[in-house]
């Protein structure tokens, strides 16, 4: 019971001021490799200065921004051997989840992940990539969430922000939503369908996306090393 004078603690400002930057990288307003400067973002803010260095250290923490020494603080730009390390990461704890998910789904437990379908079929039908990159982000939270598995999602938890910046990095190599959505169907059917077998087998399938990734960016990452030496020697 809530006593009468108790009141609801504000969030600080540079809690708050952690979350708009948060969502700023995450929706692309703020593109990876931002210079992130707190002169500039204090004004903009319309925050004391002295409450940013705060914000950033947790989006550090969160893995969204980075600190170079003598350059400040930028935009994370993922790296082919960050989209390595999160879709093997993501493979082996979203197919645990999916397994356990199934073995223990219930018919609650199943209506919130056709909810969360549903809301992947609406943003294919707007053709939204970004509300799809968030439904997507929101169905594979559920699914660890129902794993019952706490260690996992607490591992989870760490990396959250990162999954959300790759994902939207990822789908954006696929052509169409129409069959990211299949993908996402199956792997829903089968964990309501208790095949916990089939759900961890979907789950890990799901994720050969990050191989593209992974050559993807390695070719440009190729291309800039040829470009820079080729510079450097002229």
């Amino acid at each position: 019971m809530i006593k009468k004078n108790s009141k609801v603690k504000s969030p600080s400002l540079d809690v708050k001021a952690a979350d708009i930057l948060r969502a700023e990288i995450l929706n692309g307003n703020l593109a990876p490799g931002s210079r992130l400067l707190e002169i500039e973002l204090s004004t903009r803010l319309n925050l004391s200065r002295g409450t940013i260095p705060s914000a950033l250290q947790q989006l550090i923490h969160e893995g969204l921004v980075v600190q170079y020494p003598y350059r400040g603080c930028m935009v994370i730009s993922i790296s082919s051997q960050d989209a390595w390390e999160l879709y093997t990461l993501r493979s082996n704890l979203e197919g645990l989840a999916a397994k356990l998910a199934a073995e223990a789904i219930a018919p609650g437990k199943a209506d919130i992940l056709t909810k969360a379908l549903q809301k992947l079929e609406i943003a294919v039908a707007k053709k939204n990539w970004q509300d799809f990159a968030l439904a997507d982000f929101e169905l594979h939270k559920a699914i660890i969430q129902f794993s019952g598995h706490r260690r996992l999602q607490e591992q989870y938890r760490i990396i959250e922000h990162q999954v959300l910046l790759y994902i939207r990095e990822c789908n954006a190599l696929r052509p169409s939503l129409e069959a990211l959505f299949e993908d996402h169907q199956k792997l829903v059917e089968a964990i309501c369908d208790g095949d916990a077998v089939l759900a961890e087998q979907i789950a890990k399938a799901h994720h050969t996306d990050g191989e593209l990734m992974v050559k993807y960016l390695q070719s440009i990452e190729r291309q800039a090393s040829i470009t820079s030496r080729e510079f450097t020697a002229d």
